[in-house]
């Protein structure tokens, strides 16, 4: 799993050309967004596995509808108050006209951005905020802090975050399969822990790079037992937690190609936590493509899902990692 051909790579989603990544955070509240930003409108397709999911314009990504291309992908902590950070990310890209022309001005365009949000809702934050949650607000401060650089951990929507019983965050990786880069971006919140049980190595170890997360191994002779550390044992009822991330590949992808990435990426959450995409999660990956070279044999398609699953358990176990530090 080669982590790059030819230039230095910064093992992130931002090794993939095409896209800038914004975030911001709300210390008091203990919440955040992270905003994924295509330099051009992007193919697009999601996938939904947990049982309480919070999203914003995935209906609009179905086959054969209108719209195949997305303007950015949000993702967002608060819960169903944080899909209104999408309304910031779309008031920011359509000041700048930067969305779906249906007539020339003064008639707005209509950016496309599909959302997902995570439950950190009680994490002990501020969450007293009337009428007027911070979403939208933290929505326009993540555009415009967007750049080919990002921060790890606890940092825009995994700023209050929770992984079983440890801290979540945000992570990333990148790898290249055949000639193409693939990227993950994830908020790690899951109900599931992502350590094997009563151990500190993670679930995700054989999948690492470079000591990317701390290069703990299993104990000899290890043997499975019930975990502890997760979050079952203190939450009753669906949507409290969440996986919510981006995939990025450098390829010109189509909607329905993207599809399978989306599908094949969800099993990069199984392979980082346990359990996974429980009726209390709700878990959702986007998938999507930036680059000019299409991709028209199977085999090599589904070697770079399988790629993009390896970024997702290495992001979400990133993301846990730096949280800690």
């Amino acid at each position: 799993m080669p982590l790059r051909k030819e230039q230095v790579m910064i093992n992130t989603i931002l090794d993939v050309n095409g896209i800038t990544i914004g975030q911001a955070h709300d210390d008091e509240v203990r919440t955040g967004v992270t905003v994924v930003l295509p330099d051009k409108p992007a193919n697009c397709s999601v996938d939904v596995r947990g049982g309480g999911p919070g999203t914003r314009e995935i209906d609009a990504l179905n086959d054969g509808g209108l719209i195949d291309k997305v303007h950015a992908i949000c993702l967002s902590g608060g819960s169903v108050y944080g899909l209104a950070a999408a309304d910031g990310v779309c008031a920011w890209l359509g000041e700048k006209r930067l969305g779906y022309e249906v007539g020339p001005s003064p008639i707005p365009v209509s950016p496309i951005v599909p959302s997902a949000i995570l439950f950190d809702n009680a994490n002990g934050g501020d969450k007293n905020w009337g009428i007027t949650p911070p979403f939208r607000n933290l929505g326009v401060l993540a555009c415009e802090s967007a750049s080919k650089q990002m921060d790890l951990g606890k940092i825009g929507a995994g700023y209050g975050a929770m992984s079983g019983i440890y801290n979540g965050g945000v992570g990333s990786a990148s790898e290249v399969c055949k000639e193409f880069t693939v990227g993950a971006i994830i908020a790690a919140n899951s109900v599931g822990s992502p350590y094997m049980p009563k151990t500190k190595c993670p679930w995700a170890w054989p999948y690492e790079i470079n000591n990317e997360f701390g290069g703990m191994r299993p104990p000899e002779n290890y043997k499975y037992t019930t975990p502890d550390d997760t979050k079952l044992s203190f939450l009753n009822t669906p949507g409290q937690s969440t996986v919510i991330g981006v995939v990025a590949i450098e390829a010109n992808l189509t909607q329905k190609q993207l599809k399978r990435i989306a599908i094949m990426a969800q099993d990069g959450i199984a392979m980082a936590v346990q359990p996974s995409h429980t009726p209390l999660d709700g878990d959702t990956i986007f998938a999507i493509s930036t680059g000019h070279k299409p991709c028209n044999n199977p085999a090599i398609l589904s070697e770079l899902g399988s790629a993009a699953a390896r970024c997702v358990a290495r992001s979400l176990m990133r993301a846990v990692y730096e949280a800690s530090k």
